[in-house]
């Protein structure tokens, strides 16, 4: 249940305080540019909340967190009188009509960069790069990948955590592409260049992570199996393991880390294993039975209900890196990181569209609230980091051509500027009228997703 409250005041404080950007992005250069705005609502649905300011202005906070508008005089053909002409959205110039509607995408976009800005100058903690396992007879290991290798870049472009790499690869996504990896080996004194060939990369595997796919993973330490918290009620309670017990054995094979305890208990549902554990100093040993149940890939699998102990995972020093910079330097540091997911999401949305990307990797509210809950559970640093990700895909998204978002209205004030008179009313209509659609459309499908997901 606690999580459950988590996730949803993540997702309120995240979605919420982007759709306020948004619509004040809207809202500032309406007033800049003399327009009246007669609401400001973050939500939909009954008010919750409301005030006005000096200006006449109501502002509202509704019940429905899943949007936001800014009503303006004269906008959507609404009568105007005479007296408010030089307030009235539609007899302003068009160059300020597209200026007041562009403000809101932008201003996400420049939010995302503020946010990373913020990051780096507080300090950003992340892992080096350093490659752990590597499968055997994988494209990892046929390239001369080595375990402890550090990836210094990938294609030319610098990397200093795994999540600079992965963006790099994923940006490759149902392409034929060659990866180029810069790699300093254990111990070595210059990089050496490892390289790997793929053919309509991560197709059908969108999901996966595509380090998985090439073969290797994150150097990460060896964990002992020492149990920490219990679930009550489950086999690990009922048949007496405690806190503090490290597995030392099962059927007197040793055990040294805990992914291979997990990986045993995993594999034996219903199975009576006797399990040798280091308890306070002595050696005992318990036949441990794992309880059945149905993993979400509908496999059956074993379970017994105990967590790792806190604390146990620790990164040498060296690659644990804190990258913060000075303020000036943090902006370069921040537009190039801001862009990277720019060109990314703009490079997801027209593969998807050309059907490159599986439209199943759309996703709606229930993967965001998931997402926010998660990213919260790790940090404000995560938190702050998943905000800025996801200011710019709203900001993105509504910058598209469809007609009832932000990009579809700036394609029609860009007809005007051409033509030099606007697009006749009932062809904005028909317009709106399918991209109504369209866009109802792609939020059933992301609902279904974030179902199917679930």
């Amino acid at each position: 249940m606690l999580d459950l409250v988590q996730t949803l005041f993540a997702f309120i404080v995240a979605l919420g305080l982007l759709i306020f950007v948004h619509e004040f992005g809207h809202f500032w250069v309406a007033r800049r540019c003399g327009v009246k705005v007669l609401k400001f609502s973050i939500g939909f649905g009954k008010p919750l909340v409301t005030w006005h300011d000096k200006q006449g202005t109501e502002f509202c906070i509704a019940s429905l967190p899943l949007g936001g508008y800014v009503k303006m005089l004269g906008e959507g053909g609404s009568d105007v009188t005479a007296a408010e002409l030089k307030q009235s959205f539609a007899h302003k110039s068009v160059y300020q009509r597209f200026a007041i509607v562009s403000a809101g995408p932008l201003i996400n976009l420049l939010f995302a960069v503020a946010v990373y800005w913020l990051l780096f100058v507080v300090g950003v903690t992340s892992l080096a790069p350093y490659v752990g396992d590597i499968k055997p007879g994988s494209q990892a290991e046929q390239a001369g990948f080595l375990p402890l290798d550090e990836v210094r870049a990938v294609n030319g472009k610098s990397t200093q955590s795994w999540d600079d790499i992965t963006i790099a690869l994923v940006s490759y996504i149902g392409e034929d592409a060659q990866f180029q990896f810069e790699v300093m080996p254990d111990g070595g004194s210059s990089t050496v260049i490892r390289e790997i060939e793929v053919t309509d990369w991560m197709s059908d595997n969108e999901k996966e992570h595509p380090l998985k796919l090439l073969g290797m993973a994150p150097y990460f330490p060896k964990v002992p199996a020492v149990i920490g918290e219990l679930v009550p009620g489950k086999a690990a309670a009922r048949q007496g393991l405690q806190p503090g017990d490290q597995v030392v054995a099962v059927n007197d094979v040793a055990i040294e880390t805990w992914d291979e305890w997990v990986s045993l208990i995993k594999k034996n549902p219903e199975t009576t294993m006797n399990v040798t554990l280091e308890r306070s100093g002595s050696e005992l040993t318990l036949p441990i039975t794992p309880d059945r149940i149905k993993a979400p890939d509908g496999a059956e699998i074993g379970q017994i209900g105990a967590h790792l102990q806190s604390g146990l995972a620790e990164f040498p020093d060296f690659m644990v890196r804190k990258l913060q910079y000075g303020p000036i330097a943090a902006v370069g540091q921040a537009l190039d990181y801001a862009w990277s997911r720019i060109s990314l999401t703009i490079t997801s949305v027209v593969k998807m569209v050309t059907g490159t990307i599986s439209v199943e990797n759309l996703s709606g509210p229930i993967t965001i609230a998931k997402i926010a809950g998660d990213s919260a559970e790790y940090g404000l640093e995560s938190f702050f980091n998943f905000i800025a990700y996801l200011s710019i895909s709203l900001g993105v998204l509504n910058l598209l051509p469809i007609p009832v978002l932000d990009g579809g209205h700036l394609v029609y004030y860009l007809v005007e500027m051409v033509k030099g008179s606007p697009v006749p009313e009932k062809i904005q209509a028909f317009g709106n009228s399918i991209g109504l659609t369209l866009l109802m459309m792609f939020m059933g499908l992301a609902f279904y997703n974030d179902f199917m997901g679930l």
